[in-house]
């Protein structure tokens, strides 16, 4: 596990989430692996910190957000032509969410409750770098 933390440590992350409580989990356990990341509310939030830092490595996001949903986001960003690795995170299990992330070409889904040790095998499994 210790060599799966160092490959993720190699990467900078964006959370996109607006349930404060979940995301205080993730950026608690995310500082104490040394993580490097960065989080947005919405998925407008997200775009604009896409612009500001092009050194994000993959995006971690929730569909059901308030402003600008995660389906929206991911949109906006593939045509924007940011080739960025994408993993969904999200309640819902309906499978229109599901199709709509496919067709988006997310291939990567991971399910509330967050579960870190699943994200690491996850993330460090895609061979992003």
């Amino acid at each position: 596990m210790q060599e799966k933390i160092e490959k993720l440590r190699e990467l900078k992350l964006l959370f996109v989430e607006d349930e404060e409580d979940l995301i205080n989990i993730i950026e608690d356990t995310l500082k104490k692996l040394n993580a490097n990341f960065v989080t947005a509310r919405n998925g407008k939030e997200a775009l604009n910190l896409l612009d500001e830092q092009p050194d994000i490595d993959a995006v971690i996001t929730d569909i059901n957000m308030p402003i600008m949903n995660g389906l929206e986001m991911i949109d906006l960003i593939n045509q924007k032509g940011l080739n960025l690795p994408i993993i969904v995170m999200s309640a819902h299990t309906e499978t229109e969410f599901i199709k709509k992330a496919e067709e988006l070409g997310v291939k990567n889904y991971l399910l509330k409750p967050f579960d870190f040790i699943k994200f690491i095998d996850l993330i460090v499994g895609m061979g992003i770098k």
